[in-house]
C-alpha cells in the first residue's frame, strides 16, 4: 500500500500533456550544462520554503529540512523563511539543519529570533561572511535584498540573495536597485540568487537590466508550481557567467510537496572564474 505522503507526492496532475508544452515554451530544460564540472566545484542552491506551508496546505518544517537536506549544497538561499507578518521569527530548526547537513546561518535578521532579511536567509557550509549588507527594495509591498561577501575554501565570492515583488514594475525597480548597489564592484565572483518572480523571457521581462552585469536573464528550468512546474520564477545567475557550470532544478517526491516551488540549484567553478577575472583586470590595467 503505497504511504499517504507518497501518494500525494506522485499523483499525476490533469492535463500532462497540455502542461509539457507550456513548461516548453516558458523555461529551459530541466537541466542545463554549461561545460563539465570541474572537481572542487560548490553546489549554489535557491528555495522559496513558502513559510513552510507544503502543496497539502500542512505547515511542516521538518518536511522543507528534509529537502533541504536532499540538496546537499554549500550555499543555500531561502525565501519566506520567516513569519511575513507581525514579528519576523524564524520558521526552521537551524541548529537540526546544521547538525544533520553542516549548513550555518548567516546572522542576517535583525531580531534574534529571525532567520533573515524580509524573509531572505542565507546558509554556508564551509565558509564564513566577511561583509553583510541588508537592501529594502523598492516596491509596493516590504521586499528586500542581502549581498554577503564570503570567505570559501576555494576563494573569495560574493552571493546576492533577493525576492522580488510580484508587479513588473516593482520588480525592474527592485533590479535597479541591486545593480546600483553593486555598481563599481566587480572584482569578485559574484552569484544572485532568489525568486525573482518573473517567468516572462525577451523584451517583456524586467530582469532585462541584468543581462549587461550577468550575462543572461533568460529563463531556467521551471520551478513553479512544484507539482508540475511550468514557470521559472526562481533563478540562478553568475558574473561572469562562466562561473556556472551547470543548473538544475531539485525534482525530487518530497519537493513536489513541501514547498509551492521547486529549489533550483547550480554548479559553480569558483576557481576558473577567479583566474578569469584576474586576467580580465590584469589586461585592462
Amino acid at each position: 500500500m503505497i504511504p499517504p505522503l507518497a501518494q500525494q507526492a506522485t499523483r499525476r496532475e490533469p492535463f500532462p500533456r497540455v502542461m509539457a508544452e507550456l513548461r516548453g515554451r516558458l523555461s529551459a530544460p530541466p537541466v542545463l550544462h554549461h561545460g563539465p564540472v570541474p572537481e572542487g566545484a560548490i553546489t549554489v542552491a535557491s528555495y522559496n520554503v513558502h513559510k513552510c506551508v507544503g502543496t497539502d496546505k500542512r505547515f511542516d518544517p521538518a518536511r522543507v529540512a528534509e529537502v533541504i537536506a536532499e540538496l546537499d549544497a554549500d550555499i543555500l538561499a531561502l525565501q519566506e523563511a520567516d513569519r511575513r507578518f507581525g514579528r519576523r521569527v524564524g520558521l526552521l530548526d537551524m541548529a537540526g539543519i546544521e547538525r544533520r547537513t553542516g549548513l550555518r546561518l548567516v546572522p542576517l535578521s535583525v531580531i534574534p529570533q529571525g532567520h533573515g532579511w524580509h524573509g531572505n536567509a542565507l546558509l554556508v557550509r564551509g565558509g564564513h561572511a566577511v561583509r553583510v549588507r541588508r537592501l529594502s527594495l523598492p516596491g509596493g509591498e516590504p521586499r528586500g535584498a542581502v549581498m554577503v561577501d564570503l570567505e570559501m575554501p576555494a576563494g573569495p565570492m560574493r552571493v546576492v540573495a533577493a525576492h522580488f515583488g510580484l508587479l513588473r514594475r516593482h520588480r525592474s525597480r527592485q533590479v535597479d536597485a541591486i545593480l546600483d548597489s553593486l555598481s563599481g564592484e566587480d572584482h569578485v565572483p559574484t552569484v544572485m540568487l532568489g525568486d525573482l518572480n518573473e517567468w516572462r523571457p525577451g523584451r517583456r521581462s524586467s530582469l532585462r537590466a541584468l543581462e549587461g552585469s550577468f550575462g543572461t536573464a533568460r529563463p531556467g528550468p521551471a520551478t513553479f508550481p512544484s507539482r508540475m512546474p511550468i514557470l521559472s520564477l526562481d533563478r540562478i545567475l553568475a558574473r561572469p557567467h562562466s562561473l556556472i557550470c551547470g543548473l538544475q532544478a531539485h525534482d525530487s517526491p518530497l519537493a513536489r510537496i513541501a514547498s509551492d516551488h521547486l529549489p533550483l540549484k547550480a554548479r559553480l567553478d569558483l576557481a576558473a572564474a577567479q583566474d578569469a577575472m584576474a586576467a580580465s583586470l590584469a589586461a585592462a590595467a
